[in-house]
């Protein structure tokens, strides 16, 4: 057999099969001493996911990609080097996804996590091709809290509804871009919509990312983030993000449009 590895940043076809590349999402930012999480989606059969071994890659600015762990058996196995009580990783049979946590994150932890594989098939020729294929990347941004808007529960919540406990705004500046991130936490049902506006109260779209709901805690309460570059320049102009969800009282309401603060707390 025939081996090769397939880096994350050559995209590239074996004999004029494309590759299954894992999907991930671009940008990850967690607060300082708070859990990062990191989804790693592999779009294959129920079957071959079932027998995979998923192994996380660590590459920091300007140097070579360096193995967090594998999972052997069901269980990971830490690389010296790195502390084994802080990365945990979940595999999630029915979405065909594996999610790398970090435990207590510090500046330290800022590098962009790949997710890899070993994908074997046959060629049209009928030959075994054994090959490493690796994730886009997830880039972490460790970041200072910016603004947090908390709001008291409802007085009456409708059964089965449970509007956010917390919302909070993150910035994070580097080079010429500002980052700022907004957390919706721990609400339900997960249907829920993120967006963003300028000062003139018009919809911003252009850099902004929406990540991925996620379930929060074993209550079924759900968390999401958008995130919304802008450039250096702009950092005087005001952005707001808005979220609406479903209450007792309302159908997808406006729970709150908020004004991003120029005060680092």
């Amino acid at each position: 057999a025939a081996g090769y590895l397939m880096t994350p940043f050559l995209l590239s076809f074996l004999d004029g099969f494309a590759q299954v590349y894992p999907v991930q999402s671009p940008i990850s930012i967690t607060k300082s001493q708070r859990s990062a999480r990191m989804i790693c989606e592999i779009k294959i059969s129920e079957a071959m996911f079932e027998g995979l071994s998923i192994h996380w890659y660590q590459q920091k600015e300007g140097r070579a990609p360096e193995r967090i762990l594998y999972v052997s058996e069901g269980k990971p196995v830490v690389e010296t080097g790195f502390t084994a009580n802080r990365y945990m990783v979940e595999k999630v049979s029915s979405q065909k996804r594996f999610i790398l946590t970090i435990k207590d994150v510090i500046p330290d932890d800022a590098a962009t996590y790949y997710c890899a594989y070993w994908d074997t098939h046959h060629d049209r020729n009928s030959k075994i091709i054994t090959a490493k294929t690796f994730g886009s990347g997830t880039k972490l941004i460790i970041s200072i809290l910016y603004c947090v808007i908390s709001f008291p529960p409802l007085t009456n919540p409708g059964k089965g509804h449970s509007p956010p406990a917390n919302s909070e705004i993150l910035k994070k500046e580097h080079e010429n871009q500002i980052t700022y991130v907004c957390l919706v936490e721990k609400f339900y049902p997960e249907v829920i919509r993120v967006t963003w506006t300028d000062e003139n109260n018009e919809e911003v779209t252009d850099s902004v990312v929406k990540g991925d709901t996620w379930k929060a805690t074993e209550n079924e309460e759900y968390s999401i983030g958008s995130w919304l570059t802008v450039p250096v320049k702009n950092k005087d102009k005001k952005y707001y993000c808005k979220y609406e969800h479903e209450s007792q009282d309302r159908s997808l309401p406006t729970r709150g449009i908020y004004k991003i603060l120029r005060v680092i707390y």
